[in-house]
């Protein structure tokens, strides 16, 4: 008995102290911020031998390193090297080397850096262009157009590249038209400088007025728009009222069209038909193939081609369809999304065998579409119950890897962004039977989101059970057999929702495994007649599991019983999707998700979905579960 006793006294003092040097590394983390040295080091102190003391010394060091001598740099990076704190410090330091072109280091440490930011990578394309390497004017190229806001250190690479001819005057005002198309006038005005003639740059105080009021500045437009700065602003002001309403920007492009040159024409009508598309509007097809069919037609961009896609989906237009994909650039061709859609039209069009061609490699793929070809080859969903077995020993060498030993400590913590990136950074380079033994590690102490993400990395080697796991089925069963719901797709939403984590809160105030928001639990715990119900107890499993669960019911049964569409509703709300839906004639359920408007809601469904399919062979094996497009089902008209 004084055994056990002082057994449990030493565990408890262990305890104790663990929970004090976490409140200690809490304490120096939060200095760090600050920027108070002194406190800071007043704890470094007492922490060197936590498992989160590389990130202690990295505070340290990282306070003062724009004085600190290449020696100290160096022995740090020694010391950690191969951890994620070395190369955040090496990143840090190697872009003060860069701005200070003291390149004989930045040579040196800057192939080492794992994570290479943009910055980082224009300071290289600095040192490279410098040493007349020119091998790199591609990828400054494609760095000049995309829609990232132009950086310090990449203006001098721009400059050079303008001033030798290889960014072309039409193209800088490519560039100007992207960013103002992404509404972002301070870069559009910043990329101006770039224009030899200051003259001819965009005029700052007609931008805002643009800005301010569209409608108002395009009905001062009277005389002809002859400078390409008139002609940008007056496009961006018709951008700014397809924004939020088709008919009036269409009425102001019908006063101006014709005193804009025919590319510009072709530019905005790209535009008004991605917008209408979004919006399911019929004349949106139209618009399209008005843009391609002028004179001088503007080269649509993929997310443009992709609307193009869907509104012809929504019409049944198949020609159309392979059109728009034959149009895409060849790497967007290659998503599943669009070899699915161009199978289907092939099909439709009565090129079977082109179509099964595209199907069967698809079909091999895990993934919404790759299910969705299965079921067109008649083949059903399969997957071996024979996973890597993983034992005792392995999970307990696994445990005491120093970065999984910082990702649980974080954890530990709830410095859940943390926890992400030092495990991310451990688990960069595994097997596949490593990965699974680190899932399993994630797993015991209740780390959901780790495990299902590091199961899903797995490329030949596959646990379907860890990628889908099930907790808190006891409560669960229950639960879904009074509101008579499918267990299936409530774990399905749960995953894809919180990937099991009990406490966790969205930035909009979503809390919980289900992700309530605040007004929702509110409203359906009156329902339930919950008296004494308070938001902190959506982080309890039974009490979110209730909620949820009602609500998921209630919308069900307000949107017919229609799985697909009460999904839509959970994540966006009822009203939109209705919205969604035709107007005059029945979708198939999975044009109806094609076609969500939202990115975000879209992904959200097609998710679901695939996660159902899996939950249901693994929570009900012996039992005939629908296909994908029996849970996808038919839209009726609104």
């Amino acid at each position: 008995m004084k055994c056990f006793l002082f057994a449990l006294m030493m565990l408890l003092f262990a305890a104790a102290s663990s929970a004090s040097q976490d409140n200690d590394f809490l304490s120096a983390r939060e200095a760090f911020q600050k920027g108070d040295r002194q406190r800071l080091n007043h704890y470094a102190m007492a922490l060197q031998k936590h498992e989160l003391w590389p990130y202690v010394d990295y505070f340290q060091l990282r306070s003062v390193i724009n004085t600190t001598d290449s020696t100290t740099i160096q022995n740090f990076l020694s010391r950690h090297e191969g951890s994620l704190v070395a190369d955040r410090l090496r990143s840090d330091w190697v872009k003060i080397l860069g701005k200070g072109r003291q390149w004989q280091f930045f040579d040196k440490e800057y192939p080492r850096v794992v994570n290479k930011d943009t910055e980082l990578q224009c300071y290289y394309y600095q040192r490279y262009w410098d040493i007349k390497n020119v091998a790199i004017t591609a990828e400054v190229r494609t760095l000049w157009f995309s829609s990232i806001n132009i950086l310090d250190s990449c203006s001098p690479v721009f400059q050079a590249l303008i001033d030798n001819g290889q960014i072309s005057l039409d193209e800088i005002w490519k560039r100007i038209r992207l960013a103002l198309s992404d509404g972002k006038t301070t870069t559009a005005i910043r990329i101006g400088r770039y224009l030899s003639n200051a003259n001819e740059a965009l005029n700052a105080k007609e931008l805002d007025r643009a800005a301010r009021n569209p409608k108002k500045y395009l009905d001062t437009i009277h005389s002809p728009i002859n400078s390409r700065s008139n002609r940008e602003i007056a496009l961006f002001a018709l951008l700014q009222l397809l924004r939020n309403d088709t008919d009036q920007a269409l009425a102001q492009w019908h006063k101006v069209k014709n005193r804009l040159p025919a590319s510009d024409r072709s530019y905005f009508l790209v535009k008004l038909g991605y917008r209408a598309a979004m919006r399911h509007d019929a004349r949106a097809l139209g618009w399209f193939k008005e843009a391609q069919n002028g004179p001088q037609p503007y080269p649509a961009s993929d997310k443009a081609l992709g609307w193009h896609v869907r509104a012809a989906l929504r019409a049944r237009n198949w020609d159309e369809v392979l059109a728009a994909i034959k149009r895409m650039s060849s790497a967007e061709q290659q998503f599943d999304s669009w070899r699915y859609w161009k199978a289907r039209a092939l099909s439709e069009k009565k090129q079977v065998s082109d179509a099964r061609q595209i199907l069967a490699s698809l079909s091999e793929e895990h993934s919404f579409y790759g299910q969705l070809a299965k079921e067109e080859l008649g083949k059903e969903l399969y997957f071996t119950d024979k996973a890597y077995q993983v034992n005792d020993r392995e999970v307990s060498a696994m445990s005491q890897r120093p970065g999984i030993q910082r990702a649980l400590a974080f954890a530990r913590m709830q410095l859940r962004t943390e926890a992400y990136h030092e495990w991310s950074w451990a688990v960069r380079d595994f097997t596949d039977a490593e990965l699974l033994t680190a899932a399993e590690v994630a797993r015991r102490p209740g780390l959901y989101d780790r495990a299902i993400n590091t199961a899903n990395r797995t490329e030949s080697q596959h646990d379907f059970k860890m990628r889908f796991l099930s907790p808190h089925r006891e409560i669960m069963k229950d639960i879904v057999r009074m509101y008579g719901l499918d267990e299936a797709l409530v774990y399905a939403l749960i995953r894809q929702e919180s990937r099991f984590i009990a406490d966790i809160k969205s930035h909009a105030g979503a809390a919980g495994l289900m992700q309530l928001m605040p007004a929702t639990a509110n409203w359906v715990a009156k329902k339930l007649g919950m008296t004494d119900f308070h938001q902190y107890k959506l982080a309890d499993v039974s009490t979110n599991l209730q909620l949820g669960t009602y609500y998921l019911h209630h919308v069900l049964i307000s949107l017919d019983n229609q799985p697909l569409l009460a999904l839509a509703a959970y994540n966006a709300g009822p009203g939109r999707a209705r919205r969604w839906r035709d107007d005059s004639k029945t979708l198939e359920g999975v044009i109806y998700a094609e076609t969500i408007p939202f990115n975000e809601t879209r992904d959200y469904v097609k998710k679901v979905m695939e996660n159902a399919m899996y939950y249901a062979k693994i929570l009900n094996p012996e039992q005939n579960t629908p296909t994908l497009k029996q849970r996808l089902g038919v839209i009726s008209p609104k």
